[in-house]
Formats: structure tokens, sequence, C-alpha cells
């Protein structure tokens, strides 16, 4: 809170500022485009499964298509880097994007309703739990 003060006297939160804290936790990464994303959706300090969705559904048409789930998923791995191992199965943002669309395209439409993107994170928190970062952030 005091580094928040110190850096945001105003209490306002700019684009760069938002990128700026991101670098900080993820130093071996880069999490620019991410972090670009995330900001330009979310202005309260909460994460909600429709806030997640509107993240994924860059254009805002209400639904994610694999194109736009992958641009997502590459920039949180830009952003985590190294850091983690992942398991073979999602070692590369398409593998992690097949197994979502399985999970979560009941429909096999090539895109996820915000009702499947609802009850696939549910079933698969872990879909949104990168966003959790955000919480308490701003």
């Amino acid at each position: 809170y005091k580094g928040f003060i110190k850096d945001c006297p105003s209490g306002q939160l700019d684009a760069a500022g938002f990128q700026k804290i991101y670098k900080q936790f993820f130093p071996f990464g880069d999490p620019t485009k991410f972090a670009t994303f995330v900001f330009n959706v979310f202005d309260e300090n909460k994460v909600s499964l429709r806030g997640a969705f509107k993240l994924y559904d860059l254009d805002n048409d209400g639904y994610i298509t694999r194109n736009e789930m992958l641009d997502i998923v590459d920039a949180i791995y830009q952003m985590v880097g190294n850091t983690v191992e992942l398991p073979e199965e999602e070692n590369t943002p398409e593998k992690r994007v097949d197994r979502i669309f399985a999970m979560m395209d009941k429909n096999a439409d090539g895109k996820l309703t915000l009702q499947e993107f609802q009850e696939g994170s549910k079933a698969d928190p872990s879909i949104v739990q990168a966003l959790s970062l955000y919480d308490g952030l701003v």
C-alpha cells in the first residue's frame, strides 16, 4: 500500500504504471501485453467471470474465438517466461487453448459463449486464476 501511494499519490494508476507493477511480479518474462489486456478491461478491484470473459473477448462480439483465447494465453505465457515448468500437454499456448476449447466448447462451434465460459471456468478455475494477480493491486 505504501509503495502504491508513493508511486501513485493521486490514487490513480495509468496503463504504464500498471505494466510496471506486473513487471515486478514477472521479472523473468514480458508481462506488457497481458497487463495491457487486463488494464483495458478492469477498472475496479474485482475479478469476475464476466470480467474475465470480457478480457478474452477481444473484439467485444459476445464470443471468445480460438484466436482470441490464443492471444491472451500467449500473452500469459510471455509474461510468465521460463519461471514455471508446465506439463507436456500445456507447454505451448496452442496446446493450452486446445485443452480449454475441448473442455468448454460444448457445441463444438469454435467459439465460447459467456455461459460456456462460466460453466467451464467453474470446472477449471485455472482459466481465470492468472487474473487474480490484479486483485488488490489497485
